[in-house]
């Protein structure tokens, strides 16, 4: 047996997991930790006879790893070391050692939440924070806390970065051995960085070619995803076809086991390998041969948006963990190379480490499985908690899809239990348990096992029948599709399999078309969607989004539809319609009741400009039908206009300037109370306060407003005065009056509009007042605009003692040169105020 870095690290590991329940294992890609740990521990007195569960992020590598452990000890998958993925499973009776992925575990603790018989769990590559393992860890510890005392459940975290503190802080302190990787000095060259809108591939084609030509070995390509591994592939076979020595081996979790095989085995003697790769191939496997790696710096991942409820496909810059770990891959045998399309300086602009899929997934699933589980996330242990929104949403979904009890959020119906026990996602789950008792059985199942997959049908348009027509054998897959098909046929064999009992409501027409569309929707209920205008590429969802064919398609030319895969994907603005089906509305009556909503809508109609009432049945945000609706029911019909004053706000009423300055004296009053001490006689009516109020002061006047021209005919001013109770619309005038006298006998308009008020006078009519005028029993001083005989502003003050012994002199001077004819005596505090040019004369 080879020695491999790992081997230094095994006694302490032995050690740390004799003394303790847990234990953090932190060992870079290539030291060895999926191939000899679980073996050295097998044989440990704490285990005791019991298995040992490893999981892996990813069935590609379960199965490869399952191979290599059997491979260690002689013997064939099924026997000391086997495993459980979607679709397939190598278990014996002798089996110790299962390496399984995590939504396998996942269901296992909701049936036997102990793990009875069970001594260890391994999270193998747990720095990859795939949701089901994120989920599998909480269940685990919690279960382990409730229901297991001896033996004990030991858990055991394998990590390829150095996050280990985080780690056992998560598993209570937790000791955290470290091993060294077997890593070779790798050459790094760095590129120039992509442009705006340049396609990756034609840059990729090229370096490869560079390095077949300048380094000698196997090639490990990183694309974001299998559309840029195929137009890559296609390019090289072009380039390097008759170079029988080059080797041209595409790898993703999508590909037959041979493909896969392939890829991950040493080239043949006297010939070279190039493995193109997602990101599958970044720590979970282990390539041989392998010396030169080069890396388009791109990853591919799905978000999910709480606020639409859609994943969206996004590809994005990988972090410096990543590009760390995918050059390591270049010198595990020897000196490596590793060409990295993006320049140093990127490079430093990385972030450090991926997110975490529990914090941008759809957590529809999780949500179902705690329901199940019976907790909310909050009691359970995480390294990162489920976010809020989309923990919100995802319940939100569930109650749609009837998992929920009615009027109750954390507890599971029948058909929750059920959707719960089903290997798939909830609306999967939802589709096939609804269309088992519609006696659509076989298609629910098929319809599921598509969309459990990736398209088995690329570039044929978006038509969900097609695809139904490679399953059944009518049309013939592509050449390289046809593992595709056999993968879903073998998944909706699994579905069927999985179906107890019998229809309870069949309809009586299984085989017609139709019923596609009615399945899908059960799905999706909230992706029925209705066609903006005959025969055009846009529609609007149930749930409110819009979305369009990117170019012509046969589904075009129908009104309604159901769409199984959209989103906006990199370059794109809008939301794409990829796959779907044609759907019937009639079939709301038929057999989809559930999603119908009638309501009785009482509401402004803005294109008419009246108050208008009907009887909708709703989907969503989608109307099927609307009956006007006789004998309006006063309340909802005042809350309905109450709801439009709101909207548009208070202008909408027959405000006048007199009325605002009313509004404003009021306020003065109250301000001037509430900063004295703290309390006012004066209300609030303010517009803030006024709209909080509408039903109060309102609502009583609306009887015959039914047009949007009716609200300029009620009597604002009186509704608005009878708000103020006696004696303060008397109090009001004296305090905070409308206009104030002036020296020359003048009654000049005060301006409420500002604090403090504006008094807007000319000058001369203020000759021999001393001081600036007050009001509210002098609590308050005005603003004087003084100004010209032609009203214009000369002087903005509210020391008016100070502008006559500082100020005024100048202004006079001024004045009396533009204004001649005018009164501009030297002593302004003893001279006669006027109105006029010059004082009358005595």
């Amino acid at each position: 047996m080879i020695s491999l870095p790992i081997d230094a690290v095994l006694s302490d590991l032995r050690q740390a997991l004799a003394e303790r329940d847990e234990a953090v294992l932190e060992a870079p890609p290539g030291a060895g930790k999926t191939t000899r740990v679980p073996l050295a521990l097998l044989d440990e007195p704490w285990l005791a006879g019991q298995t040992i569960l490893m999981l892996e992020p990813r069935r590609l590598a379960a199965r490869a790893a399952a191979e290599r452990l059997a491979s260690e000890l002689g013997e064939k998958v099924g026997e000391t070391v086997g495993y459980r993925i979607r679709l397939d499973s190598k278990i014996g009776p002798n089996t110790r050692i299962e390496v399984v992925t995590e939504g396998i575990l996942t269901r296992r603790l909701q049936s036997d939440p102990a793990l009875e018989g069970v001594g260890l769990v391994i999270f193998d590559e747990f720095h990859e924070r795939s949701l089901d393992a994120d989920l599998a860890l909480a269940l685990s510890l919690n279960g382990r806390a409730l229901l297991r005392d001896e033996p004990p459940l030991k858990i055991l975290l394998m990590s390829a970065t150095l996050e280990g503190e985080r780690l056992s802080r998560l598993l209570d302190d937790a000791p955290i051995i470290s091993s060294q990787g077997r890593m070779h000095p790798v050459d790094i060259r760095w590129s120039r960085p992509f442009q705006p809108g340049e396609f990756v591939e034609p840059r990729v084609v090229d370096c490869v070619l560079q390095a077949l030509a300048d380094e000698s070995g196997s090639l490990l390509v990183f694309l974001p995803g299998q559309a840029e591994i195929r137009r890559v592939h296609q390019a090289l076979q072009e380039a390097v076809g008759e170079r029988p020595q080059i080797l041209l081996c595409p790898l993703h979790g999508e590909l037959e086991l041979s493909a896969q095989r392939a890829a991950i085995e040493p080239a043949p003697k006297g010939q070279r390998k190039v493995v193109l790769a997602t990101n599958i191939a970044e720590t979970s496997l282990t390539i041989e041969g392998v010396r030169v790696v080069i890396d388009a710096g791109l990853a591919r991942v799905q978000r999910f948006d709480p606020g639409s409820g859609m994943t969206r496909l996004d590809t994005q810059r990988i972090s410096r963990a990543s590009a760390t770990q995918r050059a390591g891959r270049a010198g595990r045998l020897e000196p490596g190379v590793c060409y990295r399309l993006w320049s140093e300086a990127q490079h430093d602009q990385l972030a450090a480490h991926g997110s975490a899929e529990i914090l941008q997934a759809d957590l529809a699933g999780l949500a179902l499985q705690l329901a199940r589980w019976g907790v909310p996330p909050e009691q359970l242990s995480w390294l990162d908690q489920p976010p809020t929104a989309a923990y919100g949403q995802a319940l939100d979904l569930l109650t749609r899809l009837g998992a929920f009890k009615p009027g109750c959020r954390d507890v599971l119906s029948a058909h929750g239990q059920a959707m719960a026990e089903l290997p798939a996602h909830p609306r999967i789950a939802h589709l096939l348990l609804r269309g088992q008792d519609l006696g659509l059985a076989d298609l629910a199942c098929d319809v599921a096992a598509l969309l459990g997959e990736r398209d088995i049908l690329r570039g044929g348009g978006a038509d969900l029948h097609s695809r139904l027509a490679l399953l059944s054998g009518e049309s013939r897959a592509a050449r390289g599709g046809q593992g595709g098909v056999q993968r879903a046929r073998q998944l909706a064999r699994q579905y069927r399999g999985q179906l107890r009992g019998k229809p309870r409501n069949p309809v009586a027409d299984p085989d017609h078309p139709r019923w596609l569309g009615a399945v899908l929707a059960l799905a999706y209920p909230d992706r029925v969607a209705q066609q903006r205008r005959e025969g055009g590429g846009e529609y609007r969802l149930a749930n409110g989004r819009a979305a369009l064919f990117a170019e012509a398609d046969v589904l075009m030319k129908s009104p309604w539809l159901v769409i199984a895969d959209l989103g906006s994907r990199q370059g794109q603005r809008e939301e794409r319609i990829y796959l779907g089906a044609e759907f019937d509305p009639v079939l709301f009556d038929a057999v989809l009741a559930e999603q119908v909503e009638q309501i009785d809508l009482l509401d402004w109609d803005e294109r008419e400009q009246v108050l208008r009432a009907e009887r909708q049945r709703k989907v969503g945000e989608l109307v099927l039908s609307r009956e006007p609706l006789p004998g309006l029911d006063d309340e909802a019909r005042a809350k309905a206009l109450l709801g439009l004053v709101r909207r548009k706000g208070l202008n909408l009423l027959a405000w006048t300037p007199e009325l605002r300055q009313w509004q404003a004296r009021v306020a003065l009053l109250r301000q001037l109370d509430l900063e004295k001490d703290g309390h006012s006689e004066w209300p609030d009516l303010g517009d803030d306060a006024l709209l909080a109020s509408l039903e109060y002061w309102l609502q009583p006047y609306l009887g015959k407003v039914s047009r949007l021209s009716h609200f300029s005919n009620l009597d604002l001013a009186s509704i608005l005065r009878n708000l103020l109770p006696w004696p303060l619309p008397q109090r009001l005038d004296e305090l905070a009056p409308s206009h104030l006298a002036v020296p020359s006998g003048s009654s000049i308009r005060l301006d409420y509009s500002e604090q403090p008020p504006i008094l807007a006078v000319r000058l001369q009519e203020l000759f021999g007042l001393a001081d600036t005028p007050r009001i509210a029993n002098g609590r308050q001083q005005v603003k004087l605009h003084l100004l010209s005989p032609a009203r214009r502003p000369v002087q903005v003050t509210q020391d008016l003692a100070n502008f006559w012994r500082t100020t005024y002199a100048e202004v006079k001077k001024d004045l009396k040169g533009r204004y001649p004819k005018h009164y501009w005596p030297d002593d302004p505090l003893v001279a006669q105020a006027t109105a006029r040019a010059k004082p009358r004369k005595p």
